[in-house]
């Protein structure tokens, strides 16, 4: 193609709506029919990125190859392309004034007075076309956060509007994701929402080409019609996006609703092949249809969020699939986990994730949940912090090192098994600064995690900033906890494993991150694998009682 093309979403009357599902759903069934597409969040808060975000207040913050912290959205766009993202597929309000100011320091605007028109658009303008710029992608998503009419959202809009009359109306298009609410005490699905959501947007100099309707019940052809004729869109270009099971039917309810006809119509783009979804809905039939069923205990202190483990969750489900299992997490808290209650928390998992995260909240809870797993012979996966705990508890009962901590919980910890990597001990900006992005790693033959993977060489994402402290590898690996990944480059221990135990394996990296529907993730289809057979042993063993 001679041209790239480019799409925004933006949304209207609530937020929450998915418009990271249908942007995703939309370049999945793009992607099938031959076109190279990506997607792109533009999110309007002041925040750098999302890396200093409490999980609390925007659920998990992604990481992509590149190191780049982002918003989770990009995990659903990775999840469903199976192609990766980097630093210029997410950009924050914060991101672009820092670059503006940063020029005006520099003196690149030659004394002019510094505005929201024209140089914050341009420098939006300049970050929607740095993807479709270097010849890599036909079609550029761009998903706009926040809903039209928020202030914050502004400067985004009206950057769009130049774009889209700079670039010609056959070269970009405008799809409005809006909410078509059910009334229960009139029975009936209000439109008047939508019309003044549209009203909105064309306030700010957009018209919307094609409307998608959020709504808990069938769109009728009158329901259709009459918003066709009150926001100024073709009848056709009136989407259903009814409620669905599982994220993952989304590309089928589009494919249905004729969401990608429409957009290369519009886009003056050949529409003569069929999506081919093969794959996918090889995926969806062994997620909906699995022989078996397991509970997995999912150990974390944001349990209140799902958002907040979405990759791990997303990995469950891609790993269930894989192994025909459905996989029933059971979220607890590790700031409730104590000895008087762990034994009835745990009594029917078939395997323990501890979670990733910061601080010292909940962690002993978590260092609870490790020690339960490796004296109970259950399945066990620990995760960044997770695996750290795993190192933390074995020094702790084992190595007979009561003191042992990390130096992130205790500064002043007399046996550091966790600690502050060097170059690390002079930060103090938070953001940016951590160890980020994908990393090598040596995994050792024979292991388990080797055996998962099937080869030695590995590249993982990465994001902390405490290690596992080399000077007391020697003793933990004399007492069975076993070194098996290690970093080429700087000799940092990268996972760990128990000798004596049927799956127990810790990694300081995020394997959850690279997990997607085409590739489930090898760790985590090992991990739901030893849960299975552990599953089945014990109900084996309590048949051979009766």
């Amino acid at each position: 193609m001679a041209e790239t093309k480019y799409i925004f979403v933006t949304g209207g009357v609530s937020s929450s709506l998915g418009k990271g599902i249908i942007a995703a759903s939309l370049a999945k069934l793009l992607q099938a029919r031959g076109f190279r597409t990506t997607i792109q969040k533009l999110d309007p808060y002041i925040n750098v990125d999302p890396g200093t975000l409490n999980p609390y207040e925007h659920g998990e913050c992604y990481v992509t190859e590149d190191g780049a912290e982002t918003d989770l959205d990009l995990g659903h766009y990775e999840r469903f392309l199976n192609v990766n993202t980097s630093q210029a597929n997410n950009v924050t309000t914060g991101r672009i004034y820092q670059s503006v100011i940063e020029k005006e320091r520099r003196g690149e605007f030659l004394g002019k007075t510094v505005q929201v028109v024209p140089h914050i658009t341009n420098e939006i303008k300049d970050r929607i076309q740095i993807l479709g710029q270097n010849g890599d992608y036909d079609i550029v998503i761009t998903e706009i956060g926040g809903t039209v009419g928020d202030i914050e959202s502004l400067p985004y809009i009206e950057a769009v509007r130049q774009l889209k009359w700079e670039l010609g109306d056959e070269n970009a298009l405008i799809i409005h994701l809006t909410l078509v609410p059910y009334l229960a005490a009139a029975g009936e699905l209000k439109t008047k929402p939508t019309q003044h959501s549209v009203k909105t947007l064309m306030e700010s100099g957009l018209k919307a080409d094609i409307l998608v309707c959020r709504t808990e019940h069938e769109l009728s052809d009158d329901i259709r019609r009459k918003l066709a004729i009150f926001c100024n869109v073709r009848q056709e270009a009136v989407i259903q996006s009814i409620d669905a099971a599982t994220i993952y039917d989304v590309p089928n309810l589009m494919l249905k609703e004729g969401l990608d006809t429409v957009t290369l119509k519009k886009l003056h783009l050949p529409d003569e092949t069929t999506p081919n979804l093969d794959r996918w809905n090889q995926f969806l039939d062994r997620h909906k249809n699995p022989k078996a069923e397991i509970t997995i205990g999912l150990i974390g202190k944001y349990v209140e969020l799902q958002d907040s483990y979405k990759s791990i969750l997303e990995a469950f489900i891609h790993a269930g699939a894989e192994n025909e299992v459905k996989v029933n997490v059971e979220s607890i808290h590790s700031e409730f986990i104590n000895e008087n209650t762990i034994d009835h928390k745990f009594a029917n998992l078939d395997g323990i994730l501890v979670a990733p995260g910061f601080g010292e909240r909940g962690v002993e809870g978590k260092i609870d949940a490790v020690k339960y797993a490796r004296q109970h012979n259950l399945p066990f996966l620990g995760i960044c912090l997770g695996m750290q705990m795993a190192v933390i508890e074995f020094a702790r009962n084992v190595l007979k090192l009561k003191t042992a901590n990390s130096t992130e919980m205790d500064p002043k910890t007399k046996h550091p098994v966790i600690d502050l990597m060097e170059e690390q001990k002079e930060v103090t900006h938070k953001g940016g600064t951590m160890r980020l992005g994908a990393w090598d790693c040596e995994l050792t033959e024979g292991s388990k995690i080797h055996e998962a993977y099937g080869k030695t060489e590995i590249k993982e994402r990465h994001r902390h900033r405490y290690e596992y402290n080399n000077k007391y590898k020697e003793e933990l690996e004399k007492s069975g906890m076993l070194s098996t990944g290690i970093n080429p480059e700087t000799g940092l221990v990268e996972v760990i494993e128990l000798k004596e135990h049927p799956w127990f394996v810790g990694v300081q990296y995020h394997p959850e991150y690279k997990s997607t529907v085409a590739t489930p993730h090898p760790v985590f289809i090992a991990f739901i694998k030893a849960a299975y057979d552990f599953s089945k042993k014990r109900k084996n063993a309590s048949l051979a009682q009766k």
